[in-house]
């Protein structure tokens, strides 16, 4: 069994799970909005969204970030490629989304949100943006 590709199939499945949760999350905060802090609804979605960022996106992401630098490693002329580089820039970008949907989910825990639903709408759109511009590197590699 090749090696690379191992490291590869992880890699992709961490990104896979990572992108579910960046998708997610925000859409939990549009329909968290709505609730009424305190109430048995807003301390259901505390839990869902402590959950989803702890026990899948937070794993996720650190394992994509481990897979992709082992592939890296394995094969260390990508860093001399544009198309690298793109996608990295997309990497940092979606790693900056989920440091602040952690920064949200802690106003939300502590009944301190000041955000519309509509922040949350355009957030949950960020996401599908860099997805495309990221998969369209890797699969096409235009530069």
């Amino acid at each position: 069994m090749d090696g690379y590709l191992v490291v590869k199939a992880c890699h992709v499945i961490s990104v896979v799970a990572w992108m579910a949760g960046l998708f997610y999350l925000p859409r939990l905060f549009v329909y968290h909005c709505a609730a009424t802090p305190g109430s048995e609804l807003s301390e259901t979605f505390k839990v869902m969204e402590r959950r989803l960022m702890r026990a899948i996106m937070d794993p996720a992401m650190v394992s994509t970030w481990g897979f992709g630098l082992w592939l890296l490693v394995l094969a260390p002329d990508t860093l001399w490629q544009t198309w690298f580089w793109i996608k990295a820039t997309g990497i940092v970008g979606l790693t900056w989304l989920h440091h602040v949907l952690g920064r949200w989910r802690t106003a939300f825990a502590e009944d301190r949100n000041r955000h519309r639903a509509r922040t949350f709408r355009i957030a949950n759109e960020l996401p599908t943006l860099a997805l495309v511009v990221i998969v369209f590197m890797v699969i096409v590699k235009p530069f």
